[in-house]
């Protein structure tokens, strides 16, 4: 007597539909950043103290980490002598004389548009302007751009409650600034709120709030409407990472979520849903976005589409004795 066998078809995996934004993840200075202590690793040997997080990216701390940079607090955690690197973030002008003090040194990696926030206060300051920062409270972006002058020169305006509180000394020599990573629409608001106060505060010749940030902001906006969910890739503490989930709500997401990596992924929030919207902050590598979507492909037929955003072609040098 013949036999039979019984074949059963395999479970099909459902289907789903990842929008990956673009641009997103490294801008201009977090690679410039990133870049600076990994030639400083191999121009000067391990190692190499970095004070405070190069960029805020667990995954980029700790593989740097791994090739022999040390990241410290204060610069009291570096032996005299050592090389030290100030963070993409920027340092208040103490940190740099402290560090001239105890003989460091230093390589600074404060990406090119917070130094240009950093030289507008300046610039206001040498012509009697009392500033006005529209960021957030302890952000180190904030604090190295409030330590450029002396106490009392900047006021930090976070919301509308702080702009209607400021009583200035002179309303006729103000001007206004901003941290980088905000987000646009926000900032707006409080930039016509400030002007509608005080008609003749002096602002950014250019906007301060950085390319890369709107760009990212403009690129999630453009799809967050069409996700049932939209993944965030970013640290809990990069400012720029947070308003891209806070900027797809607004934009009509009906959930975004911000999430370090693949590991983080709640898939009960995926139950039902057909499309998903990822992006990544500015601090977040791309291998982070390849193994989220790859975390998807592993329990879906993924149909991934790219959006087409904003081209960025910006590079920032290194200094020059890195580059010699």
């Amino acid at each position: 007597m013949g036999s039979t066998e019984q074949h059963r078809p395999s479970a099909q995996k459902p289907q789903i539909t990842l929008l990956l934004a673009a641009p997103r993840g490294f801008c201009a200075g977090v690679e410039r950043a990133i870049r600076i202590v990994e030639m400083a690793l191999t121009k000067y040997g391990p190692p190499v103290y970095v004070r405070h997080e190069i960029v805020h990216n667990r995954h980029v701390v700790q593989r740097l980490q791994s090739m022999g940079a040390v990241f410290v607090d204060e610069l009291n955690g570096a032996p005299d002598g050592a090389t030290v690197i100030f963070s993409a973030h920027g340092v208040a002008k103490s940190v740099p004389a402290e560090a001239a003090r105890r003989k460091l040194f230093c390589l600074d990696a404060t990406c090119p548009l917070v130094s240009k926030v950093h030289a507008e206060a300046e610039r206001h300051y040498a012509a009697g302007r009392h500033i006005l920062l529209i960021g957030h409270a302890g952000h180190p972006e904030v604090d190295g751009t409030i330590g450029q002058l002396p106490a009392g020169a900047i006021t930090l305006i976070e919301t509308r409650k702080d702009i209607a509180a400021f009583s200035p000394a002179d309303p006729e020599r103000l001007a206004f600034i901003t941290q980088t990573t905000l987000s646009v629409d926000d900032t707006h608001e409080l930039v016509t709120a400030l002007r509608s106060r005080f008609s003749h505060i002096a602002g950014p010749r250019k906007e301060d709030i950085c390319y890369a940030t709107t760009n990212r902001q403009q690129a999630i906006k453009s799809l967050a409407a069409r996700a049932d969910l939209v993944l965030i890739v970013g640290a809990p503490n990069s400012s720029n990472s947070l308003r891209l989930v806070e900027v797809a709500t607004r934009a009509g997401a009906k959930q975004a979520v911000l999430i370090e990596n693949a590991a983080q992924i709640d898939w009960r929030y995926l139950e039902g849903a057909a499309t998903v919207a990822i992006s990544a902050g500015a601090s977040a590598p791309e291998a982070l976005v390849g193994e989220v979507v790859e975390a998807f492909r592993a329990r879906y037929e993924v149909d991934l589409q790219e959006s087409v955003g904003t081209r960025e072609d910006v590079h920032f040098n290194v200094p020059r004795a890195l580059a010699s």
